[in-house]
Parts: structure tokens; C-alpha cells; sequence
């Protein structure tokens, strides 16, 4: 198993679970749904069109995936 950092967009947020639905970097189609997300983001910092650092344990797997960080 092979750990791998991707960028993405975030494309919804929902504040109540810490959830993300994420479009990855570079793919029109590839959008993860309901990505668990780091308690450590404050919630103010997940707006919709940021960028997010998403941390894939199974890049076979895209369902395996937790969002680590935002930048700009």
C-alpha cells in the first residue's frame, strides 16, 4: 500500500460531520464525496474554491482519504 498527497478544490463542506466533497487536481471527472476532514482545519477555513491537501492511503481506493490541509 502506498500513501499519496494530492492537491484538489474543494467543492462542498459540510461543517456539522467535517466533511468534504473534493475535486482532484488535474481531473475533470475524479471528485471524492464526503471526505473525512482534519479537526485541526478550523471550519472557517474550508470555503468552497480553496485549495485542500488530500492525503490518499489507497490510491486504489478513493474512498481511503482524509483532507490534511488548505492553502492558497
Amino acid at each position: 500500500m502506498t500513501t499519496e498527497i494530492h492537491g484538489a478544490i474543494l467543492k462542498a463542506w459540510n461543517a456539522g460531520a467535517y466533511l468534504a466533497d473534493v475535486q482532484l487536481t488535474g481531473s475533470l471527472t475524479l471528485w471524492l464525496k464526503s471526505v473525512p476532514t482534519s479537526r485541526g482545519i478550523p471550519s472557517a477555513e474550508m470555503v468552497v474554491g480553496r485549495k485542500v491537501a488530500v492525503l490518499l492511503f489507497d490510491p486504489s481506493n478513493p474512498a481511503d482519504a482524509v483532507i490534511t490541509a488548505v492553502y492558497t
